[in-house]
């Protein structure tokens, strides 16, 4: 967990704490922040068994590297769309809980208060032999997902 004194956004949290969250409050929300390319060859969070599909709002672009304009924007509109109010609990995800950590900053400053990074990510940070699934991440978790 982050430092409580630090208030630019809920704090981080681990994947298990995030699936407990997400399947126990039926307001709670997965955002991933991942790239379109990332969703489509690296995998997604299945969330089915618990009824829910997470949203995708994309950080960054894959192909440039470059913030892409808006993200609270997009954000609200994808909430609205999805009947999400201000005080829901979202959870942020990438990669290694880089991204994510930042998308929870900002939702925080766009009145989303409930803004958690999950810490880790989905495959976590490159290993000494360079693989991700780094331990407590959600694939290394044993979380559900699935890959076009």
């Amino acid at each position: 967990m982050t430092d409580p004194s630090d208030n630019s956004y809920a704090g981080d949290i681990s994947v298990r704490e995030t699936w407990d969250a997400l399947a126990g409050d039926p307001r709670a929300v997965l955002i991933d922040v991942r790239s379109a390319a990332e969703w489509s060859f690296v995998g997604v969070p299945l969330l089915v068994s618990i009824g829910k599909e997470p949203l995708m709002v994309a950080w960054n672009d894959f192909a440039t590297g470059e913030r892409i304009p808006d993200f609270t924007g997009r954000l609200k509109s994808a909430l609205d769309a999805a009947g999400v109010g201000t005080d829901a609990p979202l959870y942020f995800l990438c990669r290694s809980g880089n991204r994510s950590r930042h998308a929870a900053i900002a939702a925080t400053a766009a009145g989303y208060g409930r803004s958690y990074n999950i810490d880790i990510g989905f495959e976590g940070g490159l290993d000494a032999n360079r693989h991700r699934a780094t331990p407590g991440s959600w694939k290394a978790a044993g979380l559900p997902w699935v890959q076009s």
